[in-house]
């Protein structure tokens, strides 16, 4: 999480919100009182979208005639309010420092959201956002293509490692070789699936520099089970 956090109060006047949104290089500020409660949260949309409605213009009576004069009176907060206190969401969603990554991730795909706070007890002490866990991603990725000292045999042994135990993977019919750190894929899938799957499988293993797909599709259809491809025959590995 990032915990240099840039809050702003209840009583903020908008624009200078918008002008911190800007000037730190951030997509939304949590709104805290003075104990450091999360009261609410502003984000870029909050504000864009009183731009948008200001610039709608006024509604048709036959609108406000379905919507009722409730929707009217928010929208005029909406757009003409000068505190924070009255654009911000207030429902705001929230996890723990000991909230999982995983966790996380399914709360912002849930609520299709781009950050959470995060809460000690009640207060404050972070923000969790998409580009957090991308970088959470990057650093647990392979880092395919960089220096590291196996031959062209030890990389093909691994990207059959990659392979083993994968119903998918026909392995009588496929031929891998590696030279110079390319993997050259050989050979006969049944799907456009397992030929990406293929590809995946050899560019994940650290030190292949480049992965070159050669493969066809099967001109007969498969015989079943793995290996069995063309009635048993054994094929190149």
């Amino acid at each position: 999480m990032t915990t240099h956090l840039k809050t702003v109060a209840a009583d903020s006047l908008i624009h200078e919100i918008t002008e911190c949104l800007l000037t730190k290089h951030i997509s939304a500020v949590p709104v805290t009182d003075a104990d450091g409660r999360v009261l609410g949260i502003i984000s870029e949309g909050d504000i864009i979208h009183r731009v948008a409605a200001v610039s709608d213009g006024h509604r048709s009576w036959w609108t406000r005639l379905f919507d009722g004069s409730g929707k009217d009176a928010a929208e005029f907060i909406k757009t003409r309010a000068i505190h924070a206190r009255d654009i911000m969401t207030r429902e705001v969603t929230t996890v723990t420092e000991d909230t999982p990554a995983e966790e996380i991730v399914r709360i912002l795909e849930k609520r299709r959201i781009k950050r959470v706070p995060v809460l000690r007890g009640d207060r404050l002490v972070g923000i969790v956002s998409r580009s957090d866990l991308l970088r959470v991603v990057l650093a647990s990725s392979p880092r395919t293509g960089a220096s590291i000292s196996a031959n062209d045999r030890e990389l093909r042994e691994r990207i059959m490692a990659n392979l083993d135990g994968q119903d998918w993977a026909r392995v009588s019919q496929l031929s891998i070789v590696v030279s110079d750190g390319v993997a050259q894929l050989w050979g006969f899938v049944g799907s456009d699936t397992e030929r990406k799957a293929l590809r995946v499988a050899a560019e994940t293993v650290p030190g292949v520099q480049k992965v070159e797909d050669h493969l066809n599709f099967s001109p007969i259809p498969w015989a079943g089970s793995r290996g069995r491809g063309f009635g048993g025959a054994g094929g190149i590995v």
